[in-house]
């Protein structure tokens, strides 16, 4: 996949949609690429209290309306990741795993991701009992110890968050007091569930698979102490110590500082002649969402004024003719929202999947193997809604018992081809929330043409010796499991031999227990393999080549 732009946005939080929308009504033709998540870091956020002119919100509803603005203005999204980018010349190439972009305009709004403190057994529990996103992994802690590691915002607010769900939340600040807000800070203090210790540090978690234990030091006193969990049972330590600027990659090509934060001037701009940066990774007093949209709209008009001086030059005319003529055609981005209430499919969405379907290269069926539960129920209104959109997706269902074969479970909506076959891939699950995405993009990549995947990542996939079973455990609430459903239906549809099958896991308790899963999304190869965290098709067929 190629495309021609007049900016391309790196990263999709509240800078990079800001940008985005403030180049998009210049009238320029905008690309936004992101990698993980719609919205950035701030969709963790379950308040915002603090953004002027929006008295309450949260981080997910604040951010899918910048999006929303931004799209109403022509900008367009993809999902794909940064692999490099040649900033040489006026017009600059971004290489995505999707192909490759050009523009003459970029802002590089890539944020930062969560720090890992480096204790030990952190890396040997990431997933068993380590976390660092509170609204994907809190409820597998429900009942449970939890420790939160970190005395600044993030740490204060998820602390209260986790106490939905958790017995007991003990925070562990470095500090001597916390470091955020007083008006965030004494929520945590004074919450009946929670129990703070300050000059204190986390020394090691460890275990026999799951987490049992924890030691601590009071740095005050120099005394070490201990956490066990009651015996049985297992407990949380969600890790809350800061965020890493994402830019070991782009280390020689724009300026950084010693962190690695983008070093920019008083107009966004970075050492690069037409790159700017905007939001967390840039060097900053303060990181907010209101900074980080203040920073998107001064990259982006300042940017507008460096395009427009690049195409007064006579070697540019044709680069600029072909972008207004892509321009004034006006192609409507599709998109796809998640679904009302979970199982319920808009009149708008309907509209989206009518035109996505249209150009499906083969018929496909989506088949409900139903039993007696609730959520059989809640299939058959899904299927339902669904037939009605496109001829070339056929929607059935039909009865089986409570269990069928011995590796089998039901219900389970089956993504078929047009004579019945299997293509592999599998939803346990009623594909609301997140995973409405990946439930679509499933039926694009069986149908054709399908998302684009590199000529390297073709010929690994059909390296491949099957038969190879991959499930993913997911919460319909997490951001990132979507990616890895994506990239497990993608190598499915590409290869006879491989099951891509999506589990929600709140339908599947026993899974949490056979596999020991604390965190999402969960990937599991042949029921032998366990592996956490967001993968890409690179990522996973890695996984699957050392499996």
């Amino acid at each position: 996949m190629t495309g021609q732009y007049d900016v391309i946005v790196v990263g999709a939080g509240p800078a990079g949609l800001s940008a985005a929308l403030y180049a998009a009504r210049a009238k320029y033709r905008v690309l936004v690429l992101e990698k993980e998540k719609m919205g950035g870091q701030i969709t963790i956020t379950s308040e915002i209290v603090n953004y002027p002119g929006v008295e309450k919100t949260n981080g997910t509803e604040l951010t899918e309306q910048m999006r929303r603005q931004a799209e109403a203005f022509g900008a367009e999204f993809a999902m794909a990741e940064v692999k490099g980018i040649d900033l040489a010349g006026e017009i600059k190439t971004v290489k995505t795993d999707k192909g490759e972009y050009q523009a003459p305009g970029i802002v590089l709004a890539v944020g930062a991701n969560p720090r890992k403190l480096g204790f030990a057994g952190e890396r040997e529990y990431q997933g068993r009992g380590v976390a660092y996103c509170a609204t994907c992994d809190g409820e597998f802690f429900t009942g449970m110890d939890v420790f939160v590691i970190g005395g600044g915002f993030a740490a204060a607010e998820e602390a209260v968050f986790l106490t939905k769900y958790a017995r007991k939340v003990t925070i562990i600040v470095r500090e001597e007091d916390f470091t955020c807000a007083k008006a965030v800070a004494d929520k945590a203090k004074n919450h009946e569930k929670i129990e703070v210790h300050y000059e204190t540090e986390i020394l090691e978690a460890a275990g026999d698979g799951l987490l049992r234990r924890a030691r601590f030091k009071d740095n005050a006193s120099g005394k070490e102490w201990s956490y066990e969990a009651p015996e049985g049972t297992s407990f949380g330590i969600f890790v809350f110590a800061g965020y890493v600027p994402d830019t070991k990659w782009l280390k020689g090509l724009v300026e950084l500082d010693g962190q690695g934060y983008i070093i920019t001037d008083r107009d966004q701009k970075t050492s690069v002649e037409g790159v700017y940066a905007a939001g967390d990774v840039c060097v900053k007093n303060l990181r907010q969402v209101v900074t980080a949209v203040s920073d998107g709209a001064v990259a982006a008009t300042s940017l507008e004024r460096y395009v427009s001086e690049t195409y007064e030059k006579t070697e540019l005319a044709g680069w600029k003719a072909d972008i207004e003529e892509k321009r004034t055609k006006n192609v409507e981005h599709t998109s796809v929202s998640d679904l009302n209430d979970g199982v319920l499919i808009t009149g708008e969405m309907k509209s989206q999947l009518a035109d996505l379907f249209s150009g499906l290269q083969n018929r496909i069926v989506v088949e409900g193997v139903l039993d007696g539960s609730p959520m059989a129920d809640e299939m058959v209104q899904f299927l339902e809604e669904l037939g009605d959109i496109s001829d070339m997706v056929e929607c059935r269902s039909r009865r089986e018992s409570d269990k069928g074969k011995e590796d089998e479970e039901y219900p389970v909506l089956r993504i078929l081809k047009e004579n019945g076959d299997e293509t592999g891939i599998r939803f346990y699950a009623v594909p609301g929330g997140h995973e409405f995405n990946s439930f679509v993009l499933a039926i694009y990549n069986a149908a054709g043409p399908g998302q684009p995947i590199t000529d390297e990542e073709r010929t690994r996939i059909g390296k491949l010796k099957g038969p190879v079973n991959i499930k993913i455990a997911v919460s319909l609430s997490c951001t990132m499991c979507p990616a890895t459903v994506m990239a497990a239906g993608r190598i499915a549809a590409e290869h006879d031999g491989v099951e891509a099958w999506a589990f929600d896991l709140a339908h599947y308790p026993e899974m949490k227990e056979k596999y020991q899963i604390m965190s999402v999304p969960c990937t599991i190869i042949n029921d032998r393999k366990v592996v956490f965290g967001r993968k890409t098709v690179d990522d996973l067929l890695t996984v699957l080549e050392e499996s």
